[in-house]
């Protein structure tokens, strides 16, 4: 394992589950898990916080059974997933006119460029969690995907801005301090879901996640691999099984259980003479429920949630067979039965379940392999992808103060007297070019010995 990587944990507050997983990228770029913990939600509702008391509990239970995992695990800092119906998203367009438009574009603009968008107007009670660049433009030039190393007097991009309510942010934040923690960041978690599950190949040829979580189901599009669209829809497992309890007149725990041992979302794939009996309440005689009644709930609900994907798909026009990747279902409810062929038939595109596996190294617990997972393996994913990028803007700029530091140091190791060309006489003119001459080798030879110098291995055996 690559000691040197730190230790990134992601942190998904759910409307069922709390789950808590450490994780450290090996020398082959895989996730090593290092802890895992989850523990019962009981103070989230529709992805939100709502009792922070109860939800700081299971915060802390869900770290002490990541701790009883792995007793040598330190955890401060956490990547954090959010949803919930107050989630919202606009598009902007930004451009700035650069001042040095003969020099190369850097990455200092693009960020200023980013920088702006959070002064984009939105609704009073809101706040802007994420701005997401899609394609930019330099001058004339179209779609490019990255502008660093253009030339040219204005560039521009076209933004995906994510928003959300103030107070549901503040109540995730405060069970997160409260708990102990420090919030790194906080993650879309239709955007933390498509990292754990989606290769290149996917984002290529155009994708749409489908996160069917407890409390909501996320969405998140991806087209000419550039993020399209991002929407909650206020649906999930929980509102089937509060249906199935509804509808069927049992206990909620007796619902949840059906759901998953004889749940189908396709009633036409039932036996119409299948029944599940239920133990009576109280002495009560025992229920005999119907699996065909218990599909049909299941099938209502699931075919609501898969119209409203429909329709956001059709809204950027993406629905007619564009997206060849299809649709990659993952999340707690992605597990139903015949829920592949109930997609297909709605949307008309192809269909798989999503496993957060393609990012994971072996030997790892096979619960994680589970889609439910998705979310919290995504944040660590999105924690490593900022790590890396500050890094690389570190060693960039490490490298061009130092190479910066290295020709002021050489170009003064030589200091020659300064004569001018009217003071010189025809007895020294060729002393000053023999002079000039050394100035400028030794100045380039100094250059060389010191970035030979810099970039030198510990240990290298000098020839």
């Amino acid at each position: 394992m690559n000691q040197e990587q730190p230790v990134i944990v992601g942190l998904d507050i759910g409307t069922t589950k709390i789950a808590a997983i450490a994780g450290r990228k090996n020398e082959h770029g895989k996730l090593e898990i290092l802890g895992f913990g989850r523990a019962n939600s009981n103070g989230v509702q529709h992805g939100m916080v709502l009792n922070i008391d109860q939800t700081i509990k299971a915060i802390q239970l869900a770290l002490e059974n990541c701790y009883e995992s792995n007793p040598n695990l330190t955890i401060s800092e956490v990547y954090v997933g959010i949803a919930g119906h107050h989630i919202k998203s606009l598009q902007t367009r930004g451009d700035i006119v650069r001042m040095q438009n003969e020099e190369e574009i850097r990455q200092e603009e693009i960020d200023r460029l980013i920088a702006d968008q959070y002064r984009t107007y939105i609704p009073a009670g809101d706040q802007i969690i994420d701005v997401i660049p899609q394609e930019f433009t330099v001058d004339n030039f179209q779609n490019i995907p990255n502008p660093i190393g253009y030339s040219g007097v204005k560039v521009g991009a076209n933004f995906h801005i994510i928003t959300g309510d103030k107070n549901a942010i503040r109540n995730i934040n405060r069970s997160v301090e409260k708990s102990g923690l420090i919030t790194k960041d906080l993650v879309l978690q239709p955007l933390a879901s498509a990292a754990a599950v989606m290769c290149d190949q996917d984002l290529e040829a155009g994708v749409a996640i489908v996160d069917i979580g407890g409390g909501t189901t996320d969405l998140a599009v991806f087209y000419e691999g550039i993020l399209k669209h991002t929407a909650v829809i206020p649906f999930g497992g929980e509102n089937i099984t509060n249906d199935i309890k509804t509808g069927l007149g049992v206990l909620k725990t007796q619902a949840e259980q059906m759901k998953l041992q004889f749940g189908s979302a396709l009633a036409d794939e039932t036996k119409s003479n299948a029944f599940i009996t239920i133990p009576g309440l109280r002495g009560m005689t025992p229920k005999e429920i119907s699996v065909k009644n218990l599909a049909s709930i299941i099938q209502a609900r699931m075919s609501e949630i898969m119209d409203f994907v429909s329709y956001h798909l059709k809204q950027v026009g993406l629905d007619n067979k564009m997206l060849n990747g299809g649709i990659i279902l993952t999340g707690g409810g992605s597990q139903l039965k015949h829920l592949l062929q109930l997609t297909e038939y709605i949307t008309g595109l192809n269909a798989r379940i999503g496993f957060p596996n393609e990012h994971l190294s072996g030997g790892h617990i096979d619960e994680l392999s589970k889609p439910m997972y998705s979310t919290c393996i995504g944040l660590i994913l999105k924690g490593y992808n900022d790590y890396e990028n500050k890094n690389k803007l570190l060693n960039k700029n490490f490298v061009h103060i130092t190479a910066k530091g290295i020709m002021q140091e050489a170009a003064s190791e030589e200091v020659e007297t300064e004569i001018t060309i009217d003071e010189a006489t025809p007895q020294n003119q060729d002393e000053i070019i023999v002079k000039r001459k050394k100035t400028i080798k030794g100045f380039m030879d100094s250059f060389k010995t010191n970035l030979i110098e810099m970039f030198k291995e510990e240990g290298d055996e000098e020839l």
